[in-house]
């Protein structure tokens, strides 16, 4: 066995010495083994382009560019659930969080059993959401949820959750401190 630490080795150890990680960082621990399985019509598949296109706009601080693109892909799409996933991770950006809560909400409820991943991603989502306003008990239904689709981070979450696990982590945080 080397001595480096493995990727995931070190998002546990993000998640253990930075309980209140931001979520842009804390995604590159989430599952990548969950997928959408759609059956794209063409209209979809012009959609599909939008969404891409909006998450680079996002991805490179262009939100109200990315917002229009994503908002364009919805009057096309309506029904697809991971449209509204995507706008409400713009909204987060900009700061709207009613609209983002709203936007991942309708995302749970258009999904079906081929959108698992858009599914998960949405209500470790609103977990988030609910957290920011303090509603845990609601955050920690949305990251069980999430969690049970396999989803790392909503995981983390319901660890964060635990008051017995915040407590180890704060024990922990102070010996390695201490170590220093």
């Amino acid at each position: 066995m080397s001595g480096e630490l493995t990727e995931r080795d070190n998002a546990v150890l993000n998640c253990i010495f930075n309980p209140n990680l931001p979520l842009e960082e804390a995604a590159s621990i989430a599952d990548e083994e969950l997928q959408d399985v759609e059956v794209l019509q063409e209209e979809h598949e012009i959609t599909k382009k939008m969404e891409i296109e909006a998450v680079e706009l996002a991805e490179n601080g262009k939100l109200t560019e990315a917002l229009d693109v994503i908002n364009k892909a919805i009057q096309i799409a309506p029904q697809r659930p991971s449209l509204y996933n995507n706008r409400a991770h713009i909204y987060q950006y900009l700061r709207k969080f009613e609209e983002a809560f709203e936007d991942a909400s309708k995302a749970i409820n258009l999904s079906s059993d081929g959108h698992k991943k858009t599914l998960s991603l949405a209500h470790c989502q609103r977990g988030i959401l609910h957290r920011k306003f303090e509603r845990t008990e609601l955050a920690r239904k949305d990251f069980e949820i999430s969690a049970k689709l396999g989803n790392k981070l909503a995981k983390n979450q319901l660890v964060l959750l635990n008051p017995y696990a915040a407590l180890c982590n704060q024990m922990l945080r102070q010996v390695m401190d201490k170590l220093k």
